[in-house]
C-alpha cells in the first residue's frame, strides 16, 4: 500500500501532461502511485499516459469510455486508489521538487491528520511566479493538528482540491465525492474542511499552478457559470445532513455571496444577456440561505444589499461609477507625478547653478538599497579620515533602517536628493546614479564596482542577448563618461574594466574597501555574529550563495538543501543567501537552514560562516580574503548553459578556489569526507588568493580617501599575502586572530597607478 495516491485527470492537455506526470515521478519521495485518468481526451493524452505506465510500474492508467468531466474523472481515480492519502493534481500543473517528501514529513510530524493543507504559487507563461497572497494563514506555529474552528481563516484560501492531502479513510468515512459541473471543487473542499476532525498546514509551495496565456476554463464566457448555484446547494445540503456543522452556515453564506459577486463582476464570465438572470438566481440563494443573526462586514454590506434586492442595473451602474472613479484617480495621480517630476527637475537645474560644496559627499549602492558594499565601507572611511566632509546616503524608504548613524539619509527623487547630487563634490556608487545626473566641473565620481568579474560585463554583453536583455549600451557609455575613478582589486579586474567600460577615468588598484573588515575583525566579532544569526555552537556553518541565472526566467536553487543537511547530519547548518536580483531563495522553512536573504551585510555572513558554497558568484573572490574553504558547485550541464548564455572570462573549474562538485552527491561527499578543508583545497585556494587578492589587506578604503580627498600620493603600503592574518572561522583550529593589521617595514607602497 503506497503512502500517496496522486490522481491526475487529463483532457486536452497534451502539451502539458508530460511535465505534470514527470513532476510526480521524479519526486525524491518514491512511495506513491500515480493514477492518470484519460477523460476520453481527443488528443494524445491517452497515449502519453500509456507510455508512462509502460515505463514505470507506479503509474496506473485509467481510460474512461466517454468524457465525464473533471469531477467524475477524479472519482474514477479514487475508486482504484489504495494509498494512505489522496492528492489531486490538475494535468497542466506540476509538483515542486521534494514536495511529497515535505508533505510526508509534515503528516508524520502532526500525527496523521485527516487533511493537510499546503501552499501553491501561480506560474505564468512569461516565466514569472507569484506565491499565494494569503500564504500567511498556512503558518505552522501553534498546536497541530487542529480543528477548523481553531483556524477558521483557512476559508480564505482558494477552495480547490489540489492544495490538500486527504486521508483516504476519512474521505470514505465522510462519503466525499466530486459532483459533475463547472465548480466541482466547491462541494468537496468546504465539506472536507468542516468535517475533518484533525487538520494541519504546511507552509511550503508544493504546487505550481499554471496560468495559461489564454486563461483557464473558468475565465471563459459561458452560461456554465450558473453551475455555481447548484454546487452551493450541495454544500448547504451537506450541512443539513450534518447538524453538528450548522455553526458554519454564516461563514458559508458570506463566502457564497462573495463567490457570486466575483463571477458577476468579471466581464469575461457571463454573457451580457444572462447577467440579470444570474443576479436573480443569486438573490434567490441569498434569501434561501441567509441565517438570522448573520453578521455582514461593513465593507461588504453594500454588495450584499444589491444581491439581496437583485438590483442588476444598480449594481452595474455602481460598478461603472467605481471603475470611472478608479480611472480618474489613476489619471490624477499620473498628472500629479508628472508635475512633481517637472518641478523637481526645475529645482535641480537651479541647484546646478549654485556653487559646489567641497565638504559634501553623496553615496549610494545597488540602486537605492541599504548601507553596504564598497560605498558603505568608503562612507565610513570618509568619516574616519576626512571628518570635515559631511556624508549622505541614498536609500529607498524600505532600506533606510539599514543606514547607520552618521550619514544623512536621502530618499531618491526628493528635492534634497537632487540638491545633494547637484552640489556635492564627491559622488560614490557601485552602480550608476540617475541617468539625469549632470556631471559638473569639479565634481569627483568614484565608481567602486561591486565585485571581481567572472561573468561577462559591460560591452562584452553585446554578444550575449540572453544576459543583456534590454540593456542600452549607449546609455551605459554615457554613464561611464561621468566616472573619474574606478576601483579594482586585482590586475584581472583592471584589464576587464578598462576594456568593457572604455572611458577617461583612472583605475585605482587599491583593493575593495568592503573586504577591509575581513582583516580587521576579531574572534569576538565572529562569535557575536554567529550568536545573532542563531548558529548553534559546535556546528559548521556553510554559506550558500548562488548567483543569478540570466538564461532562466524562473530562479530556483540548484541544491536541495534539506537533502544535503539530512545526509550531512546535525553538525552542519546552512546560511542561505540569494543574489539581490533573485528575491527569496527559500520557499519554505527547512530545519538546519537559516534564511539570511534579507540580512543587510553579506560581509557579516562571510565572517560568521566556516565555508562558502557557491556556483559562479563573485562572492568567492571576496571570501578568499578570509582564507577559509570554498566549494564550487558547478554541474556539467549548468556550467555549459551559464557559459553559453552569460559568458565567462576564465574556466573556473580549471582554476577553482577549492574543491569542485559536479553534482549534489559530490558536494555531500566533499563535506562528509572532509575534503572541503583538505590539503588540496588549501593549495587551490592559495593560488586563487595570489591571483585575485593581492591588495585586500584591510586598508583599501583608507587608500582611496587619502588619494582622492586628501590628495596624498604616498599611500599606506600593502601587507603581503603571507603576512596577513584574517580572523579564523569558529570551526578552524588555526592561529589566534590579530586585532590589528600588521605593517611590515619591507612592504611596498601603493601609488595611484596600476
Amino acid at each position: 500500500m503506497p503512502r500517496f495516491s496522486v490522481i491526475v485527470p487529463a483532457y486536452k492537455v497534451q502539451a502539458y501532461l508530460h511535465e505534470c506526470l514527470e513532476s510526480v515521478l521524479s519526486q525524491s519521495w518514491t512511495d506513491l502511485e500515480l493514477i492518470a485518468v484519460d477523460d476520453c481526451s481527443p488528443d494524445a493524452c491517452g497515449e502519453i499516459i500509456d507510455e508512462f505506465a509502460a515505463r514505470d510500474p507506479r503509474v496506473r492508467a485509467v481510460h474512461l469510455p466517454e468524457n465525464a468531466g473533471l469531477g467524475r474523472a477524479r472519482n474514477a481515480g479514487m475508486r482504484v486508489a489504495v494509498g494512505d492519502y489522496l492528492l489531486f493534481l490538475d494535468s497542466d500543473d506540476t509538483l515542486t521538487p521534494d514536495a511529497l517528501r515535505a508533505i510526508a514529513d509534515r503528516l508524520k510530524e502532526t500525527g496523521e491528520p485527516d487533511v493537510l493543507v499546503y501552499d501553491y504559487a501561480r506560474t505564468y507563461w512569461t516565466g514569472e511566479a507569484e506565491r499565494n497572497k494569503v500564504a500567511a494563514v498556512l503558518g505552522e506555529q501553534g498546536p497541530a493538528p487542529f480543528r477548523l474552528e481553531d483556524r477558521p481563516e483557512l476559508f480564505r484560501l482558494l477552495m480547490v482540491a489540489w492544495n490538500k492531502a486527504c486521508k483516504r479513510e476519512f474521505v470514505d468515512r465522510v462519503g466525499l465525492a466530486f459532483p459533475p459541473g463547472y465548480y466541482e471543487d466547491t462541494p468537496w473542499t468546504y465539506p472536507a474542511l468542516m468535517a475533518a476532525e484533525s487538520i494541519a498546514t504546511l507552509d511550503r509551495v508544493c504546487v505550481h499552478y499554471r496560468q495559461r496565456r489564454r486563461g483557464n476554463i473558468l475565465s471563459t464566457t459561458s452560461r456554465r457559470h450558473f453551475d455555481v448555484f447548484e454546487q452551493y446547494d450541495r454544500v448547504f445540503a451537506f450541512v443539513e445532513e450534518h447538524p453538528e456543522l450548522a455553526r458554519w452556515r454564516p461563514v458559508l453564506f458570506r463566502r457564497m455571496v462573495d463567490h457570486f459577486t466575483t463571477i458577476f463582476a468579471k466581464r469575461d464570465r457571463l454573457p451580457r444577456a444572462a447577467r440579470a438572470e444570474f443576479l436573480r438566481r443569486a438573490r434567490s440563494h441569498y434569501r434561501r440561505y441567509l441565517t438570522p443573526g448573520t453578521r455582514i462586514p461593513l465593507r461588504s454590506r453594500l454588495r450584499h444589499t444589491l444581491v439581496h434586492l437583485g438590483l442588476h442595473r444598480t449594481y452595474r451602474g455602481l460598478q461603472a461609477a467605481m471603475t470611472l472613479r478608479r480611472r480618474a484617480v489613476k489619471l490624477a495621480v499620473k498628472l500629479a507625478r508628472a508635475l512633481r517630476a517637472a518641478l523637481l527637475q526645475t529645482h535641480y537645474r537651479v541647484q546646478l547653478r549654485l556653487p559646489l560644496r567641497a565638504d559634501r559627499a553623496v553615496f549610494g549602492a545597488y540602486w537605492g538599497r541599504g548601507h553596504g558594499c564598497n560605498p558603505g565601507a568608503l562612507e565610513a572611511a570618509f568619516r574616519a579620515y576626512a571628518p570635515e566632509v559631511r556624508t549622505a546616503w541614498i536609500a529607498r524608504p524600505e532600506h533606510r533602517q539599514a543606514i547607520p548613524p552618521g550619514p544623512r539619509p536621502l530618499t531618491p527623487g526628493t528635492a534634497a536628493y537632487w540638491t545633494a547630487l547637484a552640489r556635492s563634490k564627491y559622488l560614490v556608487n557601485n552602480v550608476n546614479f540617475d541617468r539625469r545626473l549632470v556631471k559638473r566641473p569639479g565634481q569627483v565620481f568614484v565608481q567602486t564596482q561591486h565585485g571581481t568579474p567572472l561573468k561577462h560585463m559591460g560591452l562584452d554583453l553585446q554578444e550575449r542577448p540572453a544576459a543583456a536583455r534590454d540593456m542600452d549600451f549607449e546609455e551605459l557609455l554615457r554613464g561611464v563618461d561621468k566616472w573619474d575613478y574606478v576601483l579594482s582589486a586585482n590586475r584581472h579586474t583592471t584589464l576587464t574594466w578598462e576594456r568593457v567600460y572604455p572611458g577617461r577615468y583612472r583605475t585605482l588598484e587599491y583593493g575593495y574597501p568592503r573586504n577591509d573588515v575581513f582583516q580587521r575583525a576579531t574572534a569576538a566579532d565572529v562569535a557575536r555574529l554567529r550568536d545573532s544569526l542563531g548558529i548553534p555552537r559546535d556546528t559548521v556553518a556553510i554559506l550558500y550563495a548562488p548567483t543569478h541565472r540570466d538564461h532562466r526566467r524562473t530562479q530556483y536553487p540548484a541544491l536541495d538543501l534539506e537533502r544535503v543537511l539530512r545526509r550531512l547530519g546535525p553538525r552542519f547548518v546552512v546560511l542561505a543567501r540569494a543574489h539581490h536580483w533573485q528575491g527569496a531563495l527559500l520557499a519554505q522553512r527547512t530545519p538546519g537552514v537559516i534564511d539570511v536573504g534579507d540580512h543587510p551585510s553579506v560581509e557579516s555572513l562571510c565572517l560568521a560562516s566556516d565555508a562558502l558554497v557557491t556556483d559562479y558568484s563573485s562572492i568567492m573572490f571576496d571570501y578568499a580574503n578570509l582564507d577559509r574553504p570554498i566549494v564550487v558547485h558547478a554541474p556539467d550541464e549548468d556550467w555549459a548553459a551559464y557559459r553559453a548564455a552569460r559568458g565567462v572570462y576564465f574556466d573556473l573549474r580549471a582554476v577553482p578556489p577549492g574543491a569542485v562538485a559536479r553534482s549534489e552527491d559530490e558536494l555531500i561527499d566533499i563535506f562528509s569526507t572532509g575534503h572541503w578543508r583538505g590539503s588540496r583545497s588549501t593549495q587551490l585556494r592559495a593560488g586563487f588568493r595570489e591571483r585575485f587578492c593581492p591588495y585586500d589587506d584591510g586598508r583599501a578604503a583608507e587608500r582611496v580617501v587619502r588619494r582622492i580627498v586628501l590628495g596624498e600620493t604616498q599611500l599606506p603600503p600593502v601587507v603581503p599575502l603571507a603576512e596577513r592574518r584574517p580572523v579564523p572561522s569558529a570551526a578552524a583550529s588555526g592561529h589566534p586572530p590579530l586585532t590589528a593589521v600588521p605593517q611590515p617595514s619591507g612592504a611596498q607602497p601603493v601609488t595611484d597607478g596600476r
